[in-house]
């Protein structure tokens, strides 16, 4: 097995379900180390080079605010789902399932053996 390519692919299939994790956990407000936690506590692993650059990314995309608040004596990030940002959340969840349940079927039909 070619594990670069399988390595391409698997990062190229996660990308886009990170979106989908970090837009659904900051329905709640969180800073990038709480987000960071809880992402990794559900399986979803991220590290800070990923997760940083896809919090600001989100947020000139307008689906994430962001505000400096001082917590434990130091400063920190916290980020939450725009309004804008929760309607595309939706749409995406949407789109999710739908995806989600064609490849359920797929798969279903390949485990039958029929083609």
């Amino acid at each position: 097995m070619n594990t670069e390519h399988f390595e391409n692919l698997r990062l190229e299939l996660r990308r886009g379900s990170l979106v989908l994790a970090v837009l659904a956990a900051l329905r709640a407000e969180q800073c990038g180390y709480t987000l960071r936690k809880a992402l990794a506590q559900c399986g979803m692993a991220i590290d800070e080079g990923t997760l940083y650059p896809l919090l600001r990314r989100l947020e000139t995309q307008g689906l994430l605010s962001s505000e400096w608040r001082e917590q434990d004596k130091r400063n920190k990030r916290f980020y939450r789902l725009s309004d804008e940002g929760g309607q595309i959340l939706e749409q995406l969840l949407t789109e999710w399932r739908s995806i989600d349940s064609s490849l359920r079927s797929v798969l279903k039909e390949e485990g039958h053996g029929s083609h």
